[in-house]
C-alpha cells in the first residue's frame, strides 16, 4: 500500500511539474505572437557607483508595442508586463561591453545599455542585433516627440 502511495505521489509531482513547464514554454509563446519581441535582461534602479557585478540582472523578454516597450520576466506566470518603459521618457546614457561576474549573469553576446527612464537609471542587456532594432525604434519616435540617444 505504501508503495502504491509513493507511486501516486511522484506521479503527480512529476505532472505538475509538466503542467508548470508547458503553462511557461505557452506564456511566451502568448507575449511573442504579436511578434517584436527580443529577450533583454533587466537591471532596475540601478545606482551610479553601483560595481560591476552580476547582481541584479533579470532575465526577461520585451516586446514593442506601439511608443513603448513591455517586459517581462521570463520565469513569471504573469501574462501582464513587469514594466513599461515609453519611448518619449527614455533616455540612452551609454552603451558598454558586460564587466566581470556580469559575463556570467548575461547572455553571451549581451551588451549592455545604460538608461534613465523618467529619472529612474537602468540598464537593459540584449544581443547587438537587438540593440540595433531599440535604438532604430527610438529614433524613428513621431515628429515632435524627443529621443535621448547618446
Amino acid at each position: 500500500m505504501e508503495m502504491v502511495l509513493a507511486l501516486l505521489v511522484s506521479g503527480v509531482v512529476v505532472l505538475l511539474v509538466l503542467i508548470g513547464l508547458f503553462v511557461f514554454g505557452l506564456r511566451r509563446r502568448l507575449i511573442q505572437r504579436s511578434g517584436g519581441t527580443f529577450d533583454c535582461s533587466l537591471r532596475w534602479n540601478v545606482p551610479e557607483d553601483v560595481p560591476l557585478d552580476g547582481k541584479g540582472w533579470v532575465y526577461g523578454v520585451a516586446r514593442y508595442n506601439s511608443d513603448r516597450i513591455e517586459w517581462f520576466r521570463v520565469f513569471s506566470y504573469a501574462y501582464r508586463p513587469r514594466r513599461l518603459l515609453e519611448r518619449a521618457s527614455i533616455e540612452v546614457l551609454e552603451r558598454r561591453p558586460p564587466f566581470g561576474d556580469e559575463e556570467l549573469a548575461l547572455l553571451s553576446d549581451a551588451v549592455v545599455l545604460i538608461c534613465s527612464h523618467q529619472g529612474t537609471r537602468l540598464e537593459l542587456a540584449m544581443s547587438e542585433d537587438a540593440l540595433t532594432g531599440f535604438l532604430a525604434w527610438l529614433e524613428a519616435a513621431p515628429p515632435g516627440q524627443r529621443v535621448n540617444v547618446a
